[in-house]
C-alpha cells in the first residue's frame, strides 16, 4: 500500500494511491498504526494524481540520518568504515516534498545529493532488539539528505551542513509492503545516472539501526530515519533536476534554485 499526504481545495488530506488516483483515508495512518485493532478507514472520496499537490508524506519531529553506511561511499570519502552507526539529526524545518525547491544557500560553494531510502516510524519506540524492531515501521519511502558539503568539512561535524531549510526532500510515497533489504536505488542529476546500489549493501541494514537508535533516544510517530548514501555523490547547481528512485517506493524529483 502507498500512503501519501497531499493538498486540495485549500485542506490536507491523506490518501491511498490505487493505480492513478488517491483514495482518501480517514485520520492519519499512524492514529490506525498505534491501534491495530482499528481497521484503516478510507472514504468514497477519489482525486486524480494530477488534481492535487503531492506533499512530504509525514511529518518527523526529527530526521535520524545515518552517515557512512554504504561500504563504497566510506571509500569515496576516504574515512574509515565506523564499527557502529554514526547517526546524526536533520531538523523538522529541513523538510520538503515531492516536486518542491532544493535552495542552493548563497554562503555554500557545493551542496551535494545523497540519495537514500527512508524508514518511517509508525508509532512511539521503546528501546527494543533488531529482532523485533520491524514492528514499529509504518513502512518506506525516498528522501534526498542534500548536504553543503564546503560547510560539512569546515566545521568538523555536520549539523550546519545538513540542516539549511529545504535540505531533506522527501516522499513522494509510503510505501507498506515492501521489504527493505534488498531494493534498488537510483538517483539521477538531469536524467544522467549518478548512484546505483542496492540496500543488501548497507553496512548497517535496517532491524539494526532502528534497534541501535531506539536505546539513544524515543522515535515518534512520522519520525524518519535516514540510512545512508551509497557510492556517486555529486554537486548540483541552481537549474539542476534531481531525482531519487527506488524500486517499489517511486520517484522523489526536485529542483534547485537560488537563494534570492
Amino acid at each position: 500500500m502507498k500512503i501519501l499526504r497531499f493538498a486540495v481545495n485549500r485542506s490536507i488530506k491523506y490518501g491511498v494511491l490505487e493505480n492513478d488516483s488517491i483514495r482518501v483515508m480517514i485520520g492519519t495512518p499512524f492514529s490506525y498504526f498505534e491501534r491495530p485493532d482499528n481497521p484503516l478507514r478510507l472514504t468514497g472520496n477519489r482525486y486524480r494524481l494530477e488534481d492535487v499537490r503531492l506533499l512530504a508524506p509525514c511529518l518527523p519531529s526529527k530526521i535520524v540520518a545515518v552517515g557512512l553506511n554504504y561500504r563504497k561511499h566510506a571509500e569515496e570519502t576516504e574515512l574509515q568504515i565506523p564499527s557502529v552507526p554514526l547517526i546524526f539529526l536533520k531538523p523538522s524545518t529541513s523538510v520538503i516534498g515531492p516536486e518542491d525547491k532544493i535552495i542552493h544557500p548563497k554562503v555554500s560553494k557545493r551542496v551535494d545529493y545523497e540519495g537514500e531510502l527512508a524508514v518511517v516510524i509508525g508509532t512511539k519506540t521503546r528501546p527494543m532488539d533488531k529482532s523485533n524492531a520491524t514492528e514499529y515501521i509504518l513502512g518506506y519511502t525516498c528522501l534526498n539528505d542534500v548536504s553543503a558539503r564546503n560547510e560539512q568539512q569546515e566545521d568538523g561535524q555536520w549539523t550546519r551542513a545538513k540542516s539549511y531549510d529545504t535540505f531533506a526532500p522527501i516522499g513522494p510515497y509510503i510505501e507498506t509492503d515492501t521489504s527493505p533489504d534488498d531494493l534498488k536505488l537510483e538517483t539521477y542529476l538531469n536524467g544522467e545516472l549518478r548512484q546505483s546500489a542496492r540496500t543488501s549493501d548497507l553496512i548497517f541494514p535496517v532491524d539494526t539501526l532502528v534497534s541501535f537508535i531506539s536505546k539513544i533516544m524515543t522515535l515518534l510517530p512520522g519520525d524518519v530515519i535516514a540510512t545512508g548514501t551509497p557510492s556517486g555523490i555529486g554537486p548540483m547547481k541552481p537549474g539542476d533536476v534531481i531525482e531519487v528512485t527506488i524500486e517499489n517506493i517511486g520517484t522523489l524529483r526536485n529542483y534547485v534554485v537560488a537563494q534570492e
